[in-house]
């Protein structure tokens, strides 16, 4: 491989020449600049990136820290990233994907303590993150996807939660729908302060309680077992719901697998929406999801759009945007087989109308036929 020597040789002007060339160090006149870019191109010489960044006091790398367990990453969050990496490359930057969690500090000081890192990206972001205090101390320019209890003084970018909620919510009460559950993330998730999980779980309670309806959540593990667990505890505390709502990416699958096994038809039995979903996700699934979906790569770009504004021109206006998801309606949601219940009579609904009752009658007349 050529040298920055070898470069010099061929343009013949001094090695320190070359670096002030890559660098921007010091000014060269053009003509000169000229003769070192040509003899680059002649020689295929590939600057090293470390050594430019030490000469400029920038690394361009940017850190994308996402913690991850043993399920990896969701097509969904993938959206994030793709949407920052394409932002980073285009601006001439890396980013580097750090699974460093909140109990992680020590490892977060020792990735900002050596100055690896140029600006820092959070994602999986909880309402009171330590990961932020430690950055601030360190020094390093830094943008949430998500957002904290308090966001004041912080450059974050973020799903607007309660207009997805309430969009979804009213999608389903005007197909008709009264009786909705919603599938969260995890007790330990939600007891553990992740935004998401309490924002999405407070809009819920509040659109259903403004339509007169009263709110059920279930909790649920990232798991398609878990989905199935949930919704069996869905139908036990209301057996006659007629729709699920759900933010649970792994889980939703493990719900309409029990929702077959039980004889439950979606949507005729039970509607089903996925909130914060990729169109990729939604259209595994048979019928397709209808979908909130996310609008990740947007955020993952502006995210990095912002962070370079801060490292680059030291611009210290925080910038904070919030998006919604945007509603696409697919095969799984549509009107309730049977009327629901008024929101003003709710005892006007009696076993009839419940849909595991209508899935078992279905069943004992396909056996009388058979």
């Amino acid at each position: 491989m050529a040298t920055m020597q070898d470069v010099a040789r061929r343009a013949q002007v001094s090695v320190s020449t070359v670096s002030y060339v890559l660098t921007g160090a010091r000014p060269i006149s053009q003509a000169t600049r000229d003769k070192v870019l040509a003899a680059m191109a002649e020689l295929d010489y590939q600057p090293n990136a470390l050594a430019r960044g030490l000469a400029s006091r920038r690394s361009r790398i940017l850190g994308l820290l996402l913690p991850m367990d043993e399920r990896g990453i969701g097509a969904t969050e993938t959206a994030f990233v793709t949407g920052a990496t394409s932002a980073a490359v285009a601006a001439g930057y890396h980013l580097v994907l750090s699974p460093i969690g909140v109990g992680d500090l020590d490892e977060l000081r020792r990735l900002a303590s050596q100055r690896i890192l140029d600006g820092a990206l959070l994602m999986e972001v909880q309402l009171h993150d330590p990961r932020v205090d430690v950055l601030r101390e360190a020094g390093v320019p830094t943008v949430l996807i998500g957002r904290t209890e308090d966001p004041s003084g912080l450059s974050y970018v973020d799903i607007d939660f309660d207009r997805t909620v309430r969009a979804a919510v009213d999608h389903l009460v005007g197909l008709g729908h009264r009786r909705i559950v919603y599938v969260n993330h995890s007790a330990d998730t939600i007891a553990e302060g992740y935004g998401p999980a309490l924002r999405t779980r407070d809009s819920f309670a509040a659109a259903m309680t403004e339509h007169g309806l009263t709110p059920l959540m279930i909790p649920a593990e990232d798991s398609a077992a878990s989905g199935r667990a949930a919704l069996a505890s869905a139908l036990r505390q209301e057996p006659d719901l007629t729709a699920v709502l759900a933010m649970n990416e792994s889980a939703v699958f493990g719900l309409l697998g029990e929702l077959s096994t039980r004889g439950l038809a979606v949507p005729d039995d039970v509607s089903v929406v996925s909130m914060v979903t990729s169109p990729q996700v939604a259209e595994l699934a048979t019928p397709a999801l209808t979908a909130m979906t996310s609008p990740g790569s947007a955020l993952g770009r502006i995210a990095v759009q912002t962070l370079l504004r801060h490292v680059e021109s030291g611009d210290g206006e925080i910038h904070q945007e919030l998006l919604p998801c945007v509603l696409e309606v697919r095969g799984s949601s549509g009107p309730p087989r049977t009327p629901a219940a008024s929101t003003t009579d709710p005892e006007a609904a009696d076993d009839r109308s419940s849909p595991s009752t209508e899935a078992a009658r279905r069943r004992a007349a396909t056996r009388r036929r058979a």
